[in-house]
């Protein structure tokens, strides 16, 4: 997609990486544009074989994401009509059509916190796969019953699922902040980072699962999903999975391994390294 094409993101590409940028001055709220940029971002994402990470952050320290633009309130039929309407998302409003959408990408997806992050925020955030936070300065809070609604983009759907029920009723019923040690204690984030180390560590685990060898990452995606039903099928499922990755290719990579010394004591204190070696030295 050409990045000219955005006005409140900034596109970066590497490889099988793509860093996507909010940049909405001042506070980075998301305004009908930012809406509409990062709905022309995943349809341009959903056809793209060769992407296969993609990394969410902001252009402002400060905040990931304020929240929705509060003066939708006053125009709201203009704020439903806006043009992220597939028949097959779920939701009456854009927001959670827009949130749905990134869900379901074939890509990998991180979301980037160094700020704060509050309403739609953290809400498009539990929509990703993975989440990573700093965490001396980000911040998550679902304020909306404060303002006297229900959260309308997601919450309540994600967040039983990733902090359980009782932590889900306190974050939406009080609409207080969580710090991103908490954030991680409780499960919203995968890790909360020292500042500092944010940036390094998502690019390292952006690139790491973009150079898996062909079809383990969307094998690996698809089989810990299936884990969200019965015990046999996910069982089942892994088992399939297996037989899909387990290659000439994979039989390669392991007898490179045992080339390089697996099974002694010296090359099985630090394997993984010596597989990254091996995967970089095939790739």
């Amino acid at each position: 997609m050409p990045e000219q094409s955005l006005t409140t993101l900034h596109l970066k590409r590497q490889g099988g990486v793509l860093w996507v940028s909010i940049d909405v001055p001042p506070v980075n709220l998301m305004t009908a544009q930012l809406l509409l940029d990062l709905d022309a971002v995943a349809a341009s994402a959903e056809n793209d074989p060769d992407l296969h990470v993609i990394v969410v952050q902001s252009a402002n320290p400060e905040f990931f994401m304020a929240h929705g633009d509060l003066t939708f309130v006053e125009n709201p039929e203009t704020y439903a009509a806006l043009p992220i309407a597939e028949e097959t998302l779920v939701g009456t409003g854009p927001m959670m059509r827009l949130h749905e959408r990134w869900r379901r990408l074939p890509q990998t997806t991180i979301a980037k916190v160094a700020g704060l992050a509050r309403g739609g925020g953290p809400e498009m955030i539990s929509s990703l796969d993975l989440r990573f936070a700093a965490l001396e300065t980000a911040a998550f809070g679902q304020f909306e019953t404060l303002t006297g609604i229900v959260p309308g983009a997601g919450a309540t759907a994600h967040l039983p699922r990733l902090v359980g029920r009782a932590r889900a009723l306190e974050i939406v019923l009080t609409g207080g902040l969580i710090d991103a040690a908490t954030a991680e204690r409780w499960g919203w984030v995968n890790r909360a980072l020292p500042a500092a180390e944010l940036d390094a560590y998502v690019d390292w685990v952006a690139l790491t699962i973009a150079n898996l060898p062909e079809g383990v990452r969307v094998a690996a995606t698809k089989a810990i999903d299936a884990a969200d039903g019965p015990l046999e099928d996910a069982l089942r499922a892994e088992d399939r999975y297996l037989g899909e990755t387990f290659t000439p290719a994979s039989g390669e990579l392991a007898k490179a391994a045992l080339a390089a010394g697996a099974h002694t004591r010296e090359v099985e204190l630090n394997l993984e390294e010596v597989l990254r070696a091996n995967l970089a030295r095939n790739s």
